[in-house]
């Protein structure tokens, strides 16, 4: 082994190659495209899942079954730990409230809260879901938690 050789040719930062610039710069004339055929010519491309004329693998993968999940409830989910930081004590924890103070998305169908965190503000917090401990917590520290019955929309 020569060392002096040793870490000949790598490159940590590798210039890109610079097509259709003279044949001097050894990607010159057909630019890397090679001569004549469809990838040669302007426009070329192959469709995304395209196997060379074999059955692609989405269609020979097959398609059963129906998912509900696109109309199941959009539930959002709030620690007590983030509402002990961004409310002061004694206030009232609102759906509404949470959307203004950016704690929940706008878009949603219920909110629940979880128990993850500590809590030692007293809050009256309004909520269509409570995990156990949350209530635990809830009420431990002073507070009432409000479940509100979810809107259903008429089908």
């Amino acid at each position: 082994m020569i060392l002096n050789d040793v870490h000949q040719g790598i490159q940590t930062r590798k210039r890109p190659k610079r097509i259709g610039r003279g044949t001097g710069s050894g990607h010159g004339k057909t630019s890397g495209r090679g001569h004549k055929g469809f990838f040669s010519r302007s426009g070329s491309s192959r469709r995304t899942g395209f196997e060379g004329g074999q059955m692609p693998i989405f269609r020979r993968v097959a398609k059963r079954g129906f998912n509900n999940r696109q109309f199941a409830a959009e539930i959002v989910v709030v620690n007590v730990g983030a509402l002990e930081s961004a409310f002061e004590a004694g206030s009232v924890v609102t759906p509404e409230i949470l959307v203004q103070r950016g704690l929940i998305p706008t878009r949603f169908d219920q909110v629940k809260i979880l128990g993850d965190g500590e809590l030692t503000k007293s809050l009256t917090i309004t909520a269509h879901r409570f995990s156990v401990s949350a209530e635990q917590k809830i009420a431990a520290a002073g507070g009432k938690f409000v479940i509100v019955e979810p809107v259903v929309a008429a089908q």
